[in-house]
C-alpha cells in the first residue's frame, strides 16, 4: 500500500463527501479508491468511515486521522514548494473558526491583501458563537474572546483585547432615565444575551475598588445573536452591555449613549488558538501572523471615551 496516496485519497473522500466523487476528482477508478480506504483501515486497525446508502460519516478515529492527514499533506506541499524556490506560494486549505461579528467587522474588510499574498490558500470561515472543537471539527485555528483555559493540546496567542460597554438608545434613556451607579441598575431592565456555553443569559460584571461586582439584570427580552442584541439596544428595548468593538460606531453616531462609563469593566482578551504542534503548518502560521498584525491596528479604533463620573 502506498500510504501517502492512501492518505490523499482518504482526505479527498471526506472533502468530496463520497467515494464516487473523490474517484472522479482524482481521475481514479472507483475500485481503486475503495480498495485504498479498506487497506488504510486495515493498516491502522480502526474504522475511519461509517458508510450507509445515503451518508458518509467520519468515526471519532477517522476525524482525528483526517485532521492530521490534512496537516501533514499541507506541510508536505509547502516544503516541496519551498524546494522549488517559491516560498511565498503556500498551497492548501485553511479552516478558521470565529464569530460572525469578528468576520464581518475585522477579517473580511482586510482579507484581500492576505488572499493576494497567498492566492493558492483556500480559506473557509466557520462562523458561530458557540465554542467549536478544533480537532473533531477539522478546524485549523479559532479566534476566541475570554481567558483561554489551560490546555496541553492548544496554543493561545493573544492578539487584542476589548472592554464591555453599557449603553442604551437616547429614546430609552429619555423615557427611563440614566443610571449613575450599580444600585441604579435595579430600576432598569436590560436585553439579555444567551450564552451558548452557559445555557442562560450572561451576568454583568464590573470592577469597583479592585473587586469584581456581579449584577444580575431584570430582563424582559433575551436573544442569542450578537447583531440582534445590538439591534435591540438601537430600538430602545433596554440597556445592553456589549463589546466596545461592536458599539463604537453607534456611540460615535449618537444612536447609542454610554452609561456608567466611570465604572471600570473587566478587560477581555481576544486570542487565536491552534493545536500545539512542534511543526506548525506554514499556512496556519501565516494566518496567525497576519491576525497578529491586523487586530492591534483594529483595537485602536475601538476605544470609546468614558464620561466624567457624576458628582
Amino acid at each position: 500500500m502506498d500510504r501517502l496516496q492512501a492518505m490523499q485519497i482518504f482526505v479527498r473522500v471526506v472533502e468530496m463527501h463520497g467515494f464516487s466523487k473523490a474517484a472522479e476528482n482524482l481521475a481514479l477508478p472507483p475500485s481503486t479508491v475503495t480498495r485504498a480506504i479498506k487497506e488504510l483501515e486495515k493498516h491502522l486497525g480502526v474504522k475511519l468511515l461509517q458508510r450507509t446508502t445515503r451518508h458518509l460519516n467520519l468515526t471519532p478515529d477517522g476525524s482525528l486521522y483526517y485532521d492530521h492527514c490534512r496537516r501533514l499533506l499541507a506541510e508536505l506541499e509547502t516544503v516541496e514548494a519551498g524546494l522549488r524556490g517559491s516560498d511565498e506560494r503556500l498551497r492548501g486549505k485553511l479552516r478558521v473558526g470565529m464569530t460572525a461579528s469578528m468576520a464581518k467587522l475585522f477579517v473580511l474588510p482586510a482579507i484581500k491583501p492576505f488572499q493576494a499574498r497567498y492566492p493558492d490558500v483556500e480559506l473557509t470561515l466557520i462562523l458561530s458563537d458557540r465554542t467549536v472543537e478544533l480537532v473533531p471539527e477539522g478546524i485549523d485555528c479559532v479566534i476566541r474572546a475570554g481567558v483561554p483555559q489551560d490546555s496541553l493540546t492548544l496554543v493561545a496567542r493573544r492578539i487584542a483585547s476589548f472592554e464591555w460597554v453599557t449603553c442604551a438608545s437616547p429614546e430609552y434613556l429619555k423615557e427611563h432615565g440614566e443610571p449613575h451607579s450599580l444600585e441604579d441598575l435595579k430600576q432598569h431592565h436590560a436585553v439579555g444575551f444567551l450564552s451558548g456555553h452557559q445555557g442562560r443569559s450572561m451576568d454583568w460584571r464590573f470592577v469597583v475598588n479592585d473587586e469584581e461586582r456581579v449584577v444580575r439584570m431584570s430582563e424582559h427580552l433575551i436573544v442569542n445573536d450578537t447583531e440582534t442584541y445590538i439591534a435591540c439596544g438601537l430600538e430602545g428595548l433596554g440597556l445592553i452591555r456589549a463589546a466596545n468593538y461592536m458599539v463604537a460606531p453607534h456611540l460615535r453616531s449618537g444612536q447609542l449613549q454610554r452609561v456608567l462609563g466611570h465604572i471600570q469593566a473587566p478587560s477581555v482578551p481576544i486570542s487565536v488558538l491552534y493545536p500545539h504542534n512542534r511543526h506548525l503548518s506554514p499556512i496556519v502560521r501565516a494566518f496567525v501572523d497576519w491576525l497578529g498584525e491586523l487586530m492591534p491596528r483594529a483595537e485602536r479604533q475601538w476605544q470609546v471615551d468614558s464620561p466624567v463620573a457624576p458628582k
